[in-house]
């Protein structure tokens, strides 16, 4: 688990997971930062220069106020996106025949109903407008309390001195998240195959949205037919939408994670403190400050960030695998007899899953989540158990409530979480049958022995 995600540097190429622990720099609150989690002195006033380079416009619009500069980020990723083909007819008309193949074998491996809706084929663009709203639920929240905590890490002297400036840092900041962020959404924009990939609901409610030329591209590296492949990821994402739809407080639970733990974050400096001290920039000497200031722009200037409230990325992360398992295991049980590629396609998404696409890892570290295989694997394993050991009705009721889902732990021990269905099962048929009895019981005594109608009283019979 990536304890110290959150963060918004996403250099190409960058998958280290120390550096994605390290990813923001103590001068953050400044908007200074490594693009590519180096934190380096040369990376910070070339990115400052980038920053006041765009600051104009994007600085005094209404989206450029706030701890992220959306407007800017918005930007940026268009650029990066660049141009795009529209949506062709043909590609709308696979999606929708797609879409409506995988609800139809979907509802014979599942109880929870069709999500019904729109069905609709996206560009990279679409996904970007389509998605931002969303983004914004998850990003703000980490992003205010981010600055927040880089602004409590300062000595109080230098709060102080920064008072009449704290407007413009916030604003510099803002830009820094916006422009980091900008980045990673233009990344995802061209790599999503659907709206919502690994289990994360960023497309609008009721919105089955796929995107065809990403997974035509996708497909290039697969020895399967191109419309097996797209009513394949048709069925996956019916799938979760059919959990977005009738789980109501499925979405919700998911964002209030990311946002109990932007709650709870707070940075450490004091190894940047006691790195700087030893420098002794004050001896007056020019080799040894020459020497102190090569030896600065080598430096891991980055903070090391962590959340009082961790426990929720935890939660987080298990109710993602708990979609995602479920998802792959009735996704399976649906189309495997029907296309016999299916379990290439499976491995394909599995190892997508694992290897961390450039996609993926930027995800991990905007929340700070990992999609370790292992986890989902094991998801799967505990629907598929659950299944076999109560059925496909009562394996869809678990998600009638979150107190009822699985545990962390109980991922790693299924046993120990079907053992509580099947006890529970027992206790629910003692239940019902108890019922039984005492309605039987009072309508026994509704009965008045006295009553001429009584016919099993001979003595009230009318003479």
């Amino acid at each position: 688990m990536n304890t110290g995600g959150f963060g918004f540097s996403f250099g190409p190429g960058d998958d280290d997971d120390d550096k994605s622990r390290r990813d923001q720099n103590p001068f953050g609150a400044f908007g200074f930062g490594g693009a590519d989690g180096s934190g380096g002195l040369g990376d910070m006033l070339s990115q400052f220069g980038q920053m006041l380079s765009g600051m104009g416009s994007s600085m005094n619009s209404p989206e450029g106020q706030g701890p992220v500069n959306y407007a800017l980020a918005e930007r940026i990723a268009r650029q990066q996106i660049g141009q795009v083909t529209p949506v062709r007819d043909q590609d709308r008309t696979a999606v929708e025949e797609a879409a409506r193949l995988a609800d139809l074998w979907l509802d014979d491996a599942t109880q929870m109903p069709t999500a019904g809706g729109r069905v609709v084929a996206w560009n990279a663009e679409d996904w970007l407008t389509q998605t931002l709203p969303m983004w914004k639920r998850l990003v703000s929240p980490v992003a205010e309390h981010m600055a927040d905590a880089q602004l409590a890490s300062l000595p109080e002297e230098a709060r102080e001195m920064m008072g009449p400036m704290l407007q413009m840092m916030n604003q510099m900041s803002g830009m820094n998240f916006g422009m980091q962020l900008g980045n990673a959404l233009g990344d995802l924009a061209k790599q999503a195959l659907t709206g919502s990939d690994f289990g994360l609901p960023v497309a609008p409610t009721d919105v089955t949205a796929l995107l065809p030329a990403n997974i035509t591209a996708a497909g290039k590296e697969l020895t399967v037919a191109g419309q097996e492949l797209m009513v394949y990821i048709a069925a996956r994402e019916s799938a979760r939408q059919r959990l977005y739809r009738h789980v109501p407080w499925l979405v919700e639970r998911l964002v209030s994670s990311v946002e109990e733990y932007a709650a709870g974050l707070v940075i450490d400096t004091s190894h940047i403190e006691e790195a700087t001290r030893e420098l002794n920039l004050e001896s007056g000497d020019p080799a040894a400050i020459q020497d102190a200031m090569q030896r600065l722009q080598g430096m891991d200037l980055s903070p090391r960030i962590s959340s009082r409230n961790a426990q929720a990325v935890s939660r987080l992360e298990t109710l993602l695998a708990l979609v995602e398992g479920w998802v792959e295991y009735v996704v399976d049980q649906a189309m495997s007899e029907r296309i016999p590629s299916t379990r290439t396609m499976t491995e394909a998404w599995r190892r997508r899953r694992a290897t961390g696409g450039s996609a993926e890892q930027a995800f991990a570290k905007i929340v700070g989540i990992e999609f370790a295989a292992p986890k989902v694997a094991e998801a799967v394993e505990l629907w598929r158990r659950v299944d076999i050991a109560v059925g496909q009705e009562r394996r869809d009721g678990i998600w009638e409530h979150p107190d009822l889902m699985p545990s962390a732990e109980q991922l790693d021990n299924s046993a120990d979480f079907i053992d509580g269905l099947l006890g529970e099962g027992d206790s629910d048929e003692f239940d019902r049958e108890f019922a039984k009895l005492e309605e039987m019981l009072r309508e026994q005594e509704g009965k008045d022995p006295e009553s001429p109608e009584d016919p099993e009283n001979p003595d009230n019979r009318e003479k």
